[in-house]
C-alpha cells in the first residue's frame, strides 16, 4: 500500500488559506459598503451588486471550474484561478467608479470559480477515511470562519488604510501562496480526457441566476408581485429551462443533471443554499444596522463581529466531530433551529447587543448546517465525480450568498437608505422564519444515514 505524502497537511493548510481568501471576499466588503457608497456615489441597487457580482460569477462558473479540474488536472486550474483572483483584487482596489469596481468583482469571481472546486478536488484525493473527516473539518472551519472574519477584517482595514485595502490585502497573500503551491502541488493527470468545456451551459446558468438576482434586488422598489418583478423571474426560469435542455443535448454537458435526482445530493445542495443565504443576510443586515442606524464606525463594527467569527468556527468544528456519530439529518435540524433562535433575537429586540448576541448564536447553527450539507452531498459520490460534485456544492453556496443579499436588501430597503429600523426588523424576522422552515424541511429531505468515511464541505 502506498504511503501517504507526509507533506499533505501542509498542502491542506495552503489550500485552506487560498479558500479562506475566496470566502473572506464575500463578506469582507460588508463593513466597507457604506464607505464605498459614499466615495463612489453608488445607489442601493448598485451597492448590492458589489456583493452579488462576485458571488454570481463565483457560483455561476463553479461547475465550469469543477469540469476544468477534471479535464486539465487540478494543479493547473488551482494555479490559474489563484493568479486571476489575485490580479483582479488589485484592479478592484484601484477602482474610482462603479464600472471598474464591478468589473473587478466579476473577474475575482471568475478566478474564485476556477480555484475553489479544483482545490477541493485536491483535498478529496489527498485524504481518505478518518483523515478526511479531520481534513474537511479544517476546511469547513476555514470556510465558515472566513465568512465571519471577513466582516472583522473589513472593519479593521476600512477604518485604517481605507476600503480599497479590503481588496489590496489579497495581493501579497495570493502571490506568496501561488509561489509555494507552484512547488508543492503534485502534477496530476486529468480525471478524464473525454470531453470538452461546456461554455454555453455555464453562461446560461449564470445568466439565469443573474436575472433572478436582478429581480430580487429591485423587488423592494418595484413590488414583489409587480409585473416587472414577476416577468423578470419568469425570464430566469426560461433561461434555466434552456440550460437544462442544453445539458441533455450537447456532447459534453457541464453537468449530468441526473446527479440532482439523487436524494443526498439534492438535500445537500438545498442545505448549503439556505445556510449561505442566511449567513450573508445577517452579516449584511448587521453591518448596515450598526453603521447606518447606530452610527458606529467601521472599526467598532468590525470588532463587534469577533464573537461571530469564533462562533462560525466552533459550529463547524463541533458538527464535524458529531456528524459521523449522530448523522447529518440531526445536525442540520439542530443547526437550523439554533440559527432560527439566534436571528429571532434582533427580530424581537432592538439594539446593538441584540444584533451581536443573535448573530453569534445564529452563526453557530449555520456553521453546523454547512457541515451537514457537505456530508450529505458527498455520501454517495464516486471518486470520478469529485470535481463535478465539488463544483455543484460550491455553486449552490455562492448562489445562496447572491440570493440572500438580494432578498434582504429588498426586504430591508427602507432601513438601508434611511433612519428607520423597521426594515431591519423585517429582515431578521424573514431570516428567522426561513431558518425554522429549513429545519422542518431538513427532517423530510435529508437521508437518515451516518457517514463514517467523511465528506466534502464546499466552504
Amino acid at each position: 500500500m502506498e504511503e501517504p505524502d507526509p507533506r499533505r497537511w501542509r498542502l491542506l493548510g495552503l489550500l485552506a488559506v487560498a479558500q479562506f481568501m475566496l470566502i473572506l471576499d464575500v463578506t469582507v466588503v460588508a463593513i466597507a459598503l457604506p464607505h464605498i457608497e459614499t466615495d463612489l456615489g453608488l445607489r442601493r441597487e448598485t451597492l448590492t451588486w458589489v456583493v452579488s457580482a462576485y458571488t454570481l460569477m463565483f457560483g455561476g462558473l463553479m461547475l465550469l471550474g469543477g469540469r476544468a479540474a477534471d479535464l486539465f488536472g487540478s494543479r493547473r486550474v488551482v494555479l490559474t484561478g489563484l493568479i486571476v483572483f489575485t490580479l483582479a483584487s488589485l484592479a478592484t482596489g484601484l477602482a474610482n467608479g462603479p464600472e471598474l469596481l464591478l468589473g473587478g468583482r466579476v473577474a475575482q469571481g471568475i478566478g474564485a470559480a476556477l480555484l475553489s472546486p479544483a482545490a477541493l478536488s485536491v483535498v478529496t484525493k489527498t485524504f481518505d477515511g478518518e483523515e478526511r473527516n479531520k481534513a474537511l473539518g479544517i476546511w469547513s472551519a476555514m470556510g465558515g470562519g472566513g465568512s465571519a472574519i471577513g466582516v472583522l477584517l473589513g472593519g479593521l482595514l476600512t477604518a485604517g488604510p481605507g476600503w480599497q485595502w479590503v481588496f489590496y490585502v489579497n495581493v501579497p497573500i495570493g502571490l506568496v501562496v501561488f509561489a509555494v503551491l507552484w512547488r508543492m502541488l503534485p502534477v496530476d493527470l486529468p480525471a478524464t480526457r473525454d470531453g470538452r468545456i461546456d461554455v454555453p451551459g455555464a453562461l446560461l446558468v449564470t445568466a439565469g441566476t443573474g436575472t433572478a438576482i436582478y429581480a430580487l434586488i429591485n423587488a423592494g422598489d418595484r413590488g414583489w408581485l409587480s409585473l416587472a418583478t414577476l416577468g423578470t423571474l419568469a425570464g430566469a426560469v426560461v433561461l434555466y429551462g434552456v440550460f437544462a435542455w442544453v445539458q441533455r443535448t450537447v456532447r459534453s454537458p457541464l453537468m449530468d443533471l441526473r446527479i440532482l435526482t439523487r436524494r443526498p445530493v439534492a438535500a445537500g445542495t438545498f442545505l448549503i443554499l439556505v445556510a449561505t443565504a442566511l449567513m450573508i443576510a445577517i452579516f449584511f443586515l448587521g453591518s448596515f444596522y450598526l453603521q447606518h442606524f447606530q452610527q458606529y464606525g467601521a472599526l467598532r463594527t468590525g470588532l463587534l463581529f469577533l464573537p461571530v467569527a469564533i462562533a462560525a468556527i466552533i459550529g463547524a468544528q463541533v458538527a464535524g466531530r458529531l456528524v459521523g456519530h449522530v448523522g447529518a439529518r440531526l445536525v442540520a435540524l439542530v443547526g437550523f433551529l439554533i440559527a432560527a433562535v439566534g436571528m429571532a433575537v434582533p427580530a424581537i429586540w432592538d439594539g446593538a447587543i441584540a444584533i451581536v448576541t443573535g448573530t453569534t448564536v445564529g452563526t453557530i447553527g449555520i456553521g453546523a448546517a454547512f457541515v451537514a450539507a457537505s456530508t450529505t452531498t458527498f455520501a454517495q459520490i464516486d471518486y470520478r465525480e469529485a470535481g463535478l460534485a465539488s463544483g455543484l456544492l460550491s455553486t449552490f453556496h455562492e448562489f445562496g450568498a447572491s440570493l440572500g443579499v438580494a432578498v434582504v436588501s429588498s426586504v430591508a430597503a427602507a432601513s438601508l437608505s434611511g433612519t428607520v429600523s423597521t426594515g431591519f426588523t423585517r429582515g431578521f424576522t424573514f431570516a428567522a422564519i426561513t431558518a425554522a422552515v429549513a429545519a422542518a424541511l431538513a427532517v423530510v429531505v435529508v437521508p437518515a444515514f451516518k457517514s463514517s468515511t467523511g465528506a466534502v464541505h464546499a466552504h
